[in-house]
């Protein structure tokens, strides 16, 4: 029991830590330059997904 507890504790503790260097490291985010979430009719074009690669 102490060696899960140890594992899952050292497991949220990189998770952690790499979660605060990966906002350290980044800009802020522009808001008004991000894509949308959700495009649901939007007109724009999937992309950036192995999914969007459809032949036309």
């Amino acid at each position: 029991m102490r060696t899960r507890k140890l594992t899952a504790g050292l497991t949220m503790a990189l998770l952690f830590g790499l979660v605060l260097f990966d906002q350290a490291q980044s800009g802020g985010l522009n808001r008004f330059d991000a894509p949308p979430l959700i495009a649901w009719g939007s007109g724009q074009a999937a992309g950036g997904a192995h999914c969007a690669a459809l032949p036309q």
